[in-house]
């Protein structure tokens, strides 16, 4: 994974010059996913979720219920319920309403 770290920033780097926002999240995604902390993740004051937890928190917003995201992700749904109990005071909120609003205000589907 340390590895494809350099090659993943020169290719956001290379995106954001180019304007392809979509691609360059996707790199951001990638780089995450590898354990790194993007500084523009943190400058933008999103909040710092596992490349799981934003999947979990998009599904979430998408109104799937635990079982069927669980199902998706081949997790059980008692880890679930663990991952968005972990997820919901990363992002501030109380509730799976709440989703909607905050990831849209946010960057949203990153």
């Amino acid at each position: 994974m340390a590895e494809a770290r350099r090659p993943l920033r020169s290719a956001q780097s290379t995106f954001d010059t180019l304007g392809a926002a979509a691609w360059s999240e996707q790199a951001a995604r990638e780089l995450r996913a590898s354990g790194l902390k993007t500084k523009r993740a943190a400058a933008q004051g999103t909040p710092q979720l596992s490349a799981q937890e934003w999947q979990i928190a998009r599904l979430t917003k998408q109104g799937l219920s635990s079982r069927d995201i669980a199902q998706q992700l081949y997790l059980s749904h008692r880890t679930m319920g663990s991952h968005l109990y972990n997820i919901f005071p990363k992002l501030g909120i109380t509730s799976r309403t709440q989703l909607r609003g905050v990831l849209s205000a946010s960057a949203d589907d990153q």
